[in-house]
């Protein structure tokens, strides 16, 4: 697979990364799925050459990691390993959590990663969510001091505006920000630029658009029990058959690669800059083998062009 470079040391990363959220219950999670077959699509995903993966100590309520540092434990040198600390899960069968920024917490959560994932530092951890009861430099300060006893290799935010950015910035450098990005999510373009301005990667989640921009989920698409989509203003059957449109955009420039229309969602992604490596989730190795080929695609300037005038997406109350 192709690479592009992790700014703050120039390391090599692939072009594409895994979020490994999927592989855990938790959002999207698939009821079949057991963690041999998880640990299998992990291990086919590092032999095709993706070296970012992407999890957080709630996905799952750390199983996501804890599956990771059992199935990579030995190819623990091969791979970008990017956490995130800063969410508490309150109950994981609702899926409801909430923000907390305290320092104390925050060095509690990071402990506990580096226990699951069985490593002594992750490389990149995002701080998940700014919690609006503690002071930004109160969180990103705590994170920074873990940095220098080197349980973290790097710092990241996700979810942030660009004066959020540059506020944390002045203290401790930010290596990476994580926001959703895509076709029909394109609102992270200014944060996405700071990025590139400021040296560092932006990863941009959902790049699939949650799955949409496959093509796969038709207005009758049925979503299974705990699928946070079925709550979704953008997956009402409503919405869905309105946002064909934007699948129309792509579909008409699969053809021309003989491509997917997933692969030119990511190939769209990609083209925002050399600094942008996005981390779609899946559950399936043939979508994994479909997305990893995306980092070959070339989109040309009328291609572009199509893309950026596709329309924007419909939301509809749920």
């Amino acid at each position: 697979m192709r690479t592009r470079t992790f700014p703050p040391t120039g390391r090599p990363l692939g072009a594409v990364g895994l979020g490994c959220s999927a592989l855990s219950p938790w959002m999207y999670a698939r009821p079949d799925l057991d963690d041999t077959e998880a640990a299998a699509l992990l291990h086919t995903a590092v032999d095709r050459g993706v070296t970012c993966l992407d999890t957080a100590g709630v996905y799952g309520e750390g199983h996501n990691e804890s599956l990771i540092g059992r199935a990579l434990s030995a190819r623990r040198h091969e791979v970008f390993l990017a956490t995130k600390a800063g969410f508490v899960v309150d109950d994981l069968a609702a899926m409801t959590l909430h923000r907390d920024g305290r320092p104390a917490q925050l060095r509690a959560a990071v402990e506990a990663s580096l226990r699951r994932l069985r490593t002594d530092a992750v490389d990149l951890c995002y701080l998940h969510r700014i919690d609006p009861d503690v002071p930004l430099e109160d969180s990103w300060g705590a994170l920074a001091a873990l940095v220098r006893q080197g349980k973290i290799g790097h710092l990241g935010l996700s979810d942030v505006r660009v004066r959020d950015a540059e506020r944390a910035h002045r203290i401790h450098p930010v290596a990476a920000v994580q926001s959703e990005l895509s076709l029909w999510a394109r609102q992270s373009m200014p944060i996405v630029r700071w990025c590139a301005r400021n040296g560092a990667v932006f990863a941009p989640y959902a790049p699939l658009g949650r799955g949409f921009l496959t093509g796969t989920i038709t207005p009758h698409t049925d979503f299974a029990p705990g699928d946070v989509r079925a709550r979704h203003p953008r997956f009402t059957r409503r919405a869905r058959a309105a946002n064909e449109r934007i699948l129309t955009v792509l579909r008409t420039v699969a053809a021309r690669h003989a491509a997917t229309p997933a692969q030119i969602a990511l190939a769209w992604t990609l083209a925002q800059g050399p600094h942008v490596i996005p981390v779609p989730s899946t559950t399936r190795l043939r979508h994994l083998h479909d997305n990893i080929a995306a980092a070959a695609l070339d989109l040309t300037a009328q291609d572009l062009a199509d893309l950026g005038g596709a329309p924007a997406a419909v939301e509809d109350a749920c």
